[in-house]
């Protein structure tokens, strides 16, 4: 039996909001769709507050997501701009739990080390490791890595939920190692 869940993940922004939302079928992961939302060309912080929250809506009710992965603001030297982040952070939450769908919160630092192994790697090479894990084709990955940002956020929960494999649940790839010796080679 094939089991299904849909992951929404959000790299939220005043700006621009970066959306990514993976399909894990029978443990396996894969892109069903990316994007961004273009925000600077609303002046009005609270309309661009209120864009966000549609947007979200707009997306929980087209893929039906099991769980929603957002990236946590990461503190800077600017607090006016942190204070924004964390509205639009706040708004895209607020749209999830309308509609009951449980929120994992990753540091960025977290993200990066979970897909790229370098929790300092650059937006590209998050853009690139998501290329190649997930299997995306060139015309598929967009030139905004604010989209790739929100689509490693869901990668990184898939990853940080566990590795199952049947009714066995692991906490990670050591616990895995330790319990099905016969499957390591060394």
């Amino acid at each position: 039996m094939q089991k299904e869940r849909i992951i929404m993940g959000i790299d939220p922004g005043t700006q621009v909001m970066g959306y990514g939302i993976l399909r894990v079928l029978d443990n396996k992961p894969s892109m069903m769709a990316m994007g961004v939302m273009e925000l600077g060309k609303y002046g009005d912080h609270y309309l661009k507050l209120a864009k966000i929250y549609a947007r979200v809506i707009g997306l929980i009710e087209e893929f039906l997501p099991d769980e929603l992965a957002i990236e946590a603001p990461f503190f800077g030297k600017n607090v006016q701009s942190m204070l924004k982040l964390g509205r639009a952070q706040g708004v895209a939450m607020a749209a999830a739990i309308s509609r009951d769908i449980p929120i994992f919160e990753y540091a960025p630092l977290k993200i990066k080390m979970a897909i790229t192994g370098n929790g300092r790697a650059a937006k590209e090479q998050v853009a690139y490791m998501l290329q190649k894990i997930l299997h995306i084709p060139d015309e598929n990955m967009l030139p905004q890595l604010d989209a790739s940002d929100g689509l490693a956020a869901a990668l990184c929960h898939f990853y940080q939920s566990g590795v199952t494999t049947g009714d066995r649940k692991y906490k990670d790839w050591k616990d895995f190692a330790s319990r099905n010796q016969d499957k390591v080679r060394k």
